[in-house]
């Protein structure tokens, strides 16, 4: 929200320092991200604070000063053709000093070259030599002094000032034209000069979207009085009543609509006061109708739209019209002001008559009833709109405007009748005509007023501080609340244009914020918690969790975070093409923001392929993994199923180049197997197996089940190539796993078992054995394991090989056993016994034997 000082000071008088006054709005929820000083000179670095002391101004502040010397208010007394440019022209003009001749190549002076001395001359914002102002035919804000020049053989010294050149806004085609009343020689720093806050306004405060919000948020941080606007109306026209109808067909959506109307308007352009405010508070002016509509909704919150009522008395067949708010037909359609034909969902609303749809409701106007240089009459319309079916309207439809950036945060029902009647006004003052008597009103929903109780004790308990009852109405009071005292305790009744304000506990919290914000939070003590701590219970769950992160981050993993929304042919890239994907259905989103983004995900593996695939163009090495959700539609109940899942993706060399070692052997199976291995160990999962497995999504033969206790809990392998190349991934072998983390937490032992470090010596041994091609090492090991006892300290897989020296259709696995006992050195008769169980187990269980 953009918010000119001079605006800002018709509501409320303003005595401090304009950055003092930012900050005290930051301190109270209105951050001020930005003050842009529009002529008036810029603040000194540091400055007063209200505790008495210097500090520095805390918000970035921009702008341009006009020096009172150099900058003032000309008038064109008459424009000439240049001698030897056609598209220059020489200005005749007055400073209130003296005449000068102004060059210029300013489009909209063009019309009124060679007409001789002006009847009535143009007043224009005029840079005296030496003036510094921006470039206007540079982008960005460039500044630069105006010095004396020869331009095709005319000396030009000074210039009459586009909005661009001042630090308005971009525009620079033109010069600014000023009003007639502008007073020639006045210094423009004293005319027009201004300042802008602009305000980040988060959704809680959308009230104060407009200036009068803003000015009663100035008014009780600072105590000056609100200067509420007149609501009065000049009705001098013929009564509306007989001439327009409303019809609400579902107050829900539309609680309140109000229809005004001003007839023998003419449309041209606003003045340029008028149009300087809403560039100011980034509006772009249009004509003097829609320009009125618009300043009243930036002054007191309520958006307005104008139609052409002589087009809907048309539409009507020449009869009073009638103005319905409804839900679309059956493929019923609208071209909005933008010019785009819009098909519609059954949940928008709209404004139509009987002949068809005239707007999208809170939203924008259609093109066929829009104001135009012909019209006349206008019909004004405020209205009440449920914030949530415009928020939804308006995602659903990509459309985003300054009428539905208030409604679809909550614009309260008793502004529309305001709003009309403001709007009615300013058309009027700037656009001429008289204002039909009176207003059709249509209020089948009005809200309760929210009414809390609340105590002196409600602040100490809430804030810390110790108020007496009167400052806390005191404080209320200057926010507009009405307030009732009832002994020691206020009834507190919300204003009728918040809607922000709970009932019960929540209204309670809801007024201590208030007192808060105003009271100063930064005046605020720090005071340890009274209330006695509730019982910390932990969640192993959680825990468990961050465990598995930790682990896999300390095994030089990055942990990454997708988006849960994804769309469903995304996810079939995971799978050969030609696969049938999964069949359950998936959760729908109502209103995506993309297409991109409709459904919830059933893969978590297909989501970090996105990321690794977007990051392969950038880096050779990734190694990353996710924990987080997928969304399964469950059979009973609405909500679905969402079991955590662990992926894991590894991709490029093992490590980067380095002085060292230039170059590194590439990611394989058994890294991400060891990495496997490594959590669980960490996690002190011992049961753990990996068995052959298969998987559409992995390279036949490079694919492994991961299964604890037996049970399986997830996939691990090589990408399958078909999959790989509907990736646009390098030529390195992707491995990939993903995991139920469910079942894997559920595995992790509740305690652990301590043995004592062994101090005598270990016997070392190894073992070669031979067996068949189809036996998995998995298996010999754990026949080995097994087999070996408790004296069986350690067993580790060195060396395989297959060649001529042995069977065919066989392998050779060598294996380094570690003897060790915990009370003794043991005897070359208890190895030798060991090694001999060992073989003779291997040879009836595998069908091994040893390696000669």
């Amino acid at each position: 929200m953009k918010v000119p000082i001079t605006w800002l000071r018709e509501f409320v008088d303003i005595e401090l320092p304009i950055p003092e006054l930012a900050h005290r709005l930051t301190l109270a929820g209105l951050e001020v991200e930005e003050i842009r000083f529009v002529g008036l000179p810029l603040p000194e670095e540091k400055i007063e604070g209200h505790t008495g002391r210097k500090r520095s101004i805390g918000t970035n502040v921009t702008g341009l000063a006009w020096d009172p010397e150099k900058f003032v208010v000309g008038a064109v007394l008459e424009v000439m053709p240049h001698p030897d440019a056609d598209r220059l022209v020489l200005c005749r003009l007055d400073d209130g000093e003296q005449e000068h001749t102004v060059l210029t190549g300013a489009p909209n002076l063009f019309p009124y070259k060679g007409k001789g001395t002006l009847k009535n001359p143009l007043k224009v914002a005029y840079a005296r030599e030496g003036a510094t102002l921006f470039d206007g035919h540079i982008a960005g804000w460039e500044p630069f002094t105006l010095k004396r020049a020869k331009i095709r053989g005319v000396e030009s010294y000074s210039m009459a000032c586009s909005e661009k050149e001042l630090g308005i806004s971009e525009e620079h085609e033109g010069i600014i034209v000023l009003d007639d009343d502008a007073p020639v020689g006045k210094p423009l720093v004293e005319y027009m000069g201004d300042a802008v806050l602009d305000i980040a306004l988060t959704p809680n405060v959308a009230r104060n979207a407009n200036i009068l919000g803003v000015a009663r948020e100035v008014a009780a941080v600072t105590g000056a009085a609100l200067k509420e606007p007149s609501y009065e109306v000049d009705w001098k026209g013929p009564a509306i009543d007989g001439r327009v109808s409303i019809d609400i067909r579902n107050p829900e959506l539309n609680p309140r609509f109000v229809l005004g109307l001003v007839e023998g308007v003419e449309v041209g352009p606003s003045p340029y006061w008028v149009q300087l405010r809403l560039q100011l508070a980034g509006m772009r002016p249009i004509n003097n109708i829609v320009d009125a509509t618009n300043y009243a909704m930036l002054e007191i919150g309520e958006p307005l739209h104008a139609f052409d009522f002589d087009v809907l008395v048309e539409r009507s067949g020449e009869k009073s019209p009638e103005i319905i708010t409804r839900n679309p037909e059956s493929k019923e359609r609208i071209t909005t002001l933008d010019g785009v034909e819009r098909s519609l969902d059954d949940f928008t609303v709209l404004v139509a008559d009987t002949a068809g749809a005239l707007s999208i409701a809170g939203v924008m106007g259609g093109a066929e009833s829009e104001v135009s240089e012909k019209t006349t009459r206008v019909l004004l319309e405020g209205a009440a709109w449920n914030y949530i079916n415009i928020r939804r309207t308006a995602g659903a439809q990509n459309l985003q405007s300054e009428a539905s950036y208030r409604f679809e945060r909550g614009v309260p029902p008793a502004i529309a009748e305001r709003g009309v009647k403001r709007g009615l006004s300013w058309i009027q003052q700037f656009a001429g005509g008289e204002i039909a008597k009176g207003l059709v009103d249509e209020y089948p929903l009005p809200p309760e007023p929210s009414i809390v109780e609340i105590a002196p004790s409600d602040v100490e308990r809430s804030l810390g501080i110790l108020l007496e009852i009167d400052a806390i109405e005191e404080i209320l009071g200057r926010l507009g609340f009405e307030i009732e005292s009832k002994g020691d305790k206020l009834q507190v009744t919300t204003p009728d244009h918040r809607m922000d304000i709970g009932e019960g506990i929540v209204g309670v919290a809801d007024l201590m914020e208030e007192v808060a914000r105003i009271y100063g939070y930064d005046l605020l003590p720090e005071t340890m918690i009274s209330d006695e701590l509730p019982p910390q219970y932990s969640n192993k769950a959680l825990e468990r969790e961050e465990q598995i992160r930790n682990l896999l981050a300390g095994l030089d993993l990055q942990e990454i975070v997708t988006y849960r929304l994804t769309a469903p042919d995304h996810e079939t890239r995971i799978l050969p093409a030609g696969e049938k994907p999964d069949d359950r259905p998936y959760i729908q989103l109502e209103n995506p923001i993309s297409v991109d983004r409709v459904v919830m995900r059933h893969s978590l593996l297909a989501s970090v392929l996105e990321i690794v695939e977007s990051n392969a163009r950038f880096q050779e090495r990734i190694a990353v993994f996710e924990i987080g959700p997928v969304y399964l539609s469950a059979e009973e109940g609405e909500l679905p199923a969402e079991p955590l899942k662990l992926a894991i993706a590894l991709t490029g060399p093992r490590a980067l180049p380095s002085w060292r070692e230039p170059s590194s052997t590439e990611f394989d199976f058994f890294d991400l197997k060891g990495i496997l291995e490594a959590l669980f160990a960490g996690l002190k999962i011992g049961a753990v197996e990996y068995s052959p497995g298969e998987h559409p999504s992995f390279h036949p033969g490079k694919c492994a089940r991961i299964l604890i206790d037996g049970k399986q809990v997830g996939v691990m392998g090589e990408l399958h190539p078909l999959v790989k190349e509907r990736y646009s991934f390098q030529s390195f072998p992707l491995l990939a796993a993903e995991l139920d983390v469910e079942a894997v937490i559920h595995a992790i032992p509740e305690s652990i078992d301590v043995e004592l470090v062994k101090t005598f010596p270990p016997v070392l041994e190894d073992l070669a054995i031979v067996v068949d091609e189809v036996v998995p090492a998995e298996q010999v090991l754990a026949v080995i394991r097994k087999s070996g006892g408790d004296l069986l300290e350690d067993i580790r897989l060195f060396d395989l090989y297959r060649g001529e020296q042995i069977e065919a259709d066989k392998k050779s696995l060598a294996y380094a056993l570690t003897y060790q006992a915990v009370d003794r050195t043991l005897t070359d008769e208890e190895v030798a016994g060991l090694r001999k169980k060992i073989v003779k187990a291997l040879e009836k269980k595998l069908g091994a034997h040893l390696r000669s």
